[in-house]
């Protein structure tokens, strides 16, 4: 299904991002696993593709500094060529509420969440153009949809990449490539489990569906974005949130 499309996942050495590199690379494509420090754990992510029979390489880069995004992009032309799936996963919190936020926790979320989509879709933009079947996926949150308290600084980011990806779409149209966005609810992941057990609870009670995503729920919809099946779809939100309103 996505035999020969070369796909960058940025922050993938754990979490959905491991997840959605490892759904791509079951399903034929050449994914470059990202990954700012956790060297480790993004060969860890690269073995499990190679062992399902995948191909992949681990690419350091901090994506919201440009010249090191230049560097990678670099990097990953020179082993795959030219890149036909952007998918934006990269994303950090410092929660705070707001009253007690310093302008510093506001522009160190900005400039990773949103600041570091801005730099890898700025540098691979000619490429997504160039593909047969040039995709942009950016990985949002239900959190953007509803806001969240003590996520201000985290809430706006997501809410930023829909004006985003809808403009993105709108640039892209011409030339056959598509942008779109996932919003996942809340998701099995290390980042949940540190939650209180009760505050666990309350989120489970405002979702329909009575569960957690799992991260295989997040990763099948970002390849369906990723293949040929998805190419009349461009500029559309997909809230994956077990049924929470917004």
């Amino acid at each position: 299904m996505l035999d020969g499309q070369t796909c960058l996942v940025t922050g993938s050495s754990r979490g959905i991002g491991r997840g959605i590199a490892e759904e791509l690379g079951r399903h034929g494509a050449d994914v470059v696993v990202n990954y700012r420090s956790s060297e480790a754990a993004a060969s860890e992510a690269v073995d499990a593709i190679e062992s399902e029979g995948g191909t992949a390489i681990a690419v350091q880069g901090d994506v919201a500094d440009y010249d090191d995004v230049e560097a990678m992009c670099d990097r990953i032309h020179d082993a795959f060529g030219q890149v036909d799936v952007l998918v934006n996963n990269a994303g950090i919190t410092i929660d705070k509420k707001f009253e007690n936020m310093t302008k510093e926790d506001w522009e160190t979320v900005m400039d990773v969440n949103l600041g570091g989509v801005f730099n890898c879709t700025h540098c691979l933009f000619d490429d997504i153009k160039a593909s047969d079947q040039g995709r942009l996926i950016n990985i949002s949150s239900v959190v953007g949809q509803q806001g969240n308290y003590g996520q201000a600084n985290y809430a706006t980011t997501k809410s930023g990449l829909f004006g985003f990806t809808r403009t993105l779409a709108l640039e892209l149209a011409s030339t056959g490539s598509t942008a779109n966005c996932v919003a996942p609810g809340f998701v099995k992941t290390d980042m949940l489990e540190d939650v209180p057990e009760r505050v666990q609870q309350k989120i489970i009670d405002r979702i329909p569906l009575s569960r957690f995503a799992e991260v295989e729920d997040i990763a099948g919809i970002v390849r369906f974005l990723s293949s040929p099946e998805s190419s009349y779809m461009t500029g559309q939100v997909l809230a994956v949130n077990g049924g929470m309103e917004w």
